[in-house]
């Protein structure tokens, strides 16, 4: 990793380039890469939070849906810089995985915004929020994988001493927990309740840990292009 750094210690100092160096690795705003990092660790923040608060019976629902909703704002924001990113090169995998991403991030702009109502019954449910909700989860499944393909250069890879390869099993490994989410969360029409609530919320947080984790380390990535 090269960071330029200014030295404006006094001779034998290191303190203040030291400060600088951890600036230039973890604060750069003049990075389009470093605000995809911040905006996908705010919106998965959002969703995190919102899947383990949704455990308690006495959480205010209206507060969750409203929660889910920003989180998956601040998604789309994200996906919309990757995208744009990716438009500077040649029409490739990392193009098509932006594009097949931002399709999945309107989907859960739907799906949110669908669960912030109330009065559904099951069949409404399943059509306004659960439907899109599994095109989401789908998408963030294909586009992960794609980006971890380019990475390994192959279908499956381990190479844990690689910033890169670690960012993309992290969304990997998210977007499989969001998709057990959005399977396990479908309403049955017989009960008026999800095929499991519990496994649902479970599977949002861990998938959006992950993400959490993913958008962090975009952040000493974003100083690794000096």
């Amino acid at each position: 990793m090269r960071v330029d750094v200014t030295q404006t210690a006094a001779p034998g100092s290191t303190e203040p380039s030291e400060r600088r160096r951890r600036e230039g690795v973890w604060w750069r705003p003049d990075r389009l890469s470093w605000w995809m990092g911040v905006l996908f660790a705010v919106g998965s923040l959002c969703f995190a939070v919102a899947a383990i608060v949704s455990q308690w019976a006495s959480a205010p629902r209206p507060a969750i849906g409203v929660t889910y909703f920003v989180g998956s704002i601040f998604f789309t924001a994200a996906a919309c810089l990757q995208w744009r990113s990716a438009t500077r090169e040649p029409r490739g995998v990392d193009w098509w995985a932006s594009v097949i991403q931002l399709a999945g991030t309107l989907f859960f702009n739907v799906s949110t915004f669908a669960g912030m109502k109330h009065g559904f019954d099951a069949r409404q449910s399943n059509l306004r929020v659960w439907t899109p909700d599994v095109f989401g989860s789908i998408c963030f499944l294909v586009s992960s994988e794609m980006a971890y393909a380019a990475v390994c250069g192959r279908w499956f890879c381990l190479r844990p001493r690689s910033l890169a390869w670690r960012i993309a099993a992290l969304n990997l490994v998210g977007s499989i927990a969001f998709g057990v989410s959005a399977v396990t969360s479908l309403i049955e029409p017989s009960t008026q309740e999800p095929v499991s609530a519990a496994i649902a919320n479970a599977g949002t947080a861990v998938g959006a840990l992950c993400f959490l984790a993913g958008a962090l380390l975009l952040l000493p990535q974003a100083a690794q292009a000096d």
